[in-house]
């Protein structure tokens, strides 16, 4: 990128300021507890599984319902935001979730499992997307691995946060006739909806409607977006469903497979994978929360690292390949603190890699293309946990082994490895246009997609 510093700027670094102060603990806290909502289940099968009849496999299916519902509603959802606007589109998606959310403490067996589990991930598809699009109205290019690593950090310290209170809440088991699993639910959907009520009044659409900047503010802001527009290269105007079909948009998708398989999947299976060692319910619950943690201070950092080096692809291939080597050495190195060790190794490349991963994706996208290209990226991405949280499951049913269960995320995120070097490399040419009109764009950098 060519975009100067903001730092030598005051009316720039008020603006930031500002901006970040109003919007980012409030988004990062819905996506906190976005997160332990959608993968509370990991911990609620402690109980939940032996109680209502769910085989590891049976419960790997219908986790993997949930990636079918985001795969399914993510562009609508995009699209919907951007004719409603943000602050209603989020705040009704936010509401949504909580109430489907507590609703699976009614779950009875496979069937209803599955279908609450699906009706989940319909109310959740398009928060992750939609608050991505939505910075890309609040932030320049320059700032976004950072800024976005900001947001999603509220990942892992889900599993921080949410690790031992579902442990804790799994102690409630009997109390006022509910089993532990179903207090679990209930009590984890609840900020969810608060949040989303907030969000109502707290929310603002776009800067030019914001009362909380001051006019240079604006102009500034304005003029930064402006001048990162016209640094991306649009070749042609296409509709929506070009903009899904494009080769680098699907190539997003599936570099995007790999951390999204690999952080659902780990967060899914693993408080079950560390009970495997003998652990009691709180142990899994203090140990589960380590990865994390380091998984944390590596989404930080690794978005930093990005901006501060103005390079996405090697940020995003080199932490995607540690987490491969991490998930494949545990068919090697057993026991329970070299298998600690190396979640930890897993969980801190998949969530390093997160912020320049996103930087990049929006950088090669145009502004109106975004609404359909990251909703595509992340419903694809997303929608290909539900075949390995089918697969994971089927393999421990199969074989009773937790290390080759993991596989399948390790063949994605080698698969993601491969595919960011190779769409990254300088290409010493260009395929012909078919329209012989259109400029040349650079070799090295895919072509920016605007419907």
């Amino acid at each position: 990128m060519s975009n100067p510093s903001t730092t030598a700027d005051p009316i720039g670094r008020e603006a930031l300021r500002r901006i970040s102060l109003r919007l980012l603990p409030f988004l990062a806290l819905s996506y906190l507890a976005n997160y332990i909502d959608r993968v509370n289940a990991g911990f609620a099968a402690l109980q939940m599984n032996r109680e209502v009849g769910l085989t590891a496999s049976a419960f790997g299916f219908g986790g993997g319902m949930f990636f079918i519902a985001y795969l399914l509603f993510e562009v609508p959802s995009n699209l919907a935001m951007v004719r409603v606007g943000a602050r209603l589109w989020l705040a009704r998606i936010m509401i949504t979730w909580g109430l489907v959310s507590g609703a699976m403490a009614l779950t009875s067996g496979p069937v209803s499992f599955c279908v609450l589990r699906f009706l989940l991930g319909a109310a959740e598809a398009g928060f992750v997307p939609g608050v991505i699009l939505y910075l890309m109205q609040w932030f320049p290019a320059r700032e976004r691995a950072r800024v976005i690593g900001l947001f999603m950090v509220a990942s892992p310290v889900a599993g921080i946060v949410g690790s031992p209170i579902s442990a804790a809440l799994l102690g409630f088991d009997g109390w006022l006739g509910l089993s532990g699993w179903q207090w679990l639910f209930i009590v984890e959907a609840m900020p969810a909806v608060v949040i989303g009520l907030v969000g109502l009044v707290w929310l603002t659409d776009t800067p030019a409607q914001a009362g909380w900047l001051e006019p240079e503010h604006k102009d500034w802001l304005a003029g930064r977006l402006a001048v990162d527009a016209a640094a991306r290269t649009s070749i042609e105007k296409t509709s929506v469903w070009a903009v899904m079909g494009d080769r680098t948009v699907l190539v997003l998708s599936l570099i995007y497979a790999g951390q999204a398989t690999a952080n659902a999947g780990l967060s899914l299976w693993q408080p079950q994978f560390l009970k495997s060692f003998g652990l009691s319910t709180t142990e899994v619950g203090l140990v589960n929360a380590i990865p994390f943690a380091v998984a944390a201070l590596a989404m930080y950092a690794g978005g930093r690292s990005s901006d501060q080096r103005d390079e996405r692809v090697w940020h995003t291939a080199v932490p995607t390949a540690l987490t491969t080597l991490g998930l494949c050495l545990c068919l090697v190195l057993h026991g329970l603190a070299p298998t600690v060790l190396l979640l930890c190794l897993a969980l801190f490349g998949v969530s390093a890699s997160r912020g320049p991963f996103w930087a990049l994706a929006t950088e090669w996208l145009s502004t109106r293309a975004a609404v359909a290209g990251i909703a595509q990226i992340n419903a694809v991405g997303t929608g290909a946990s539900f075949f390995t949280s089918w697969a994971t499951g089927a393999i421990k049913d199969a074989t009773g082994s937790w290390p080759l269960a993991l596989l399948p995320l390790a063949g994605v995120t080698a698969t993601a490895t491969a595919a960011v070097i190779l769409l990254g490399r300088p290409r010493p040419s260009v395929e012909a246009s078919s329209d012989r009109s259109e400029p040349r764009r650079n070799p090295t950098t895919p072509r920016a997609v605007e419907p």
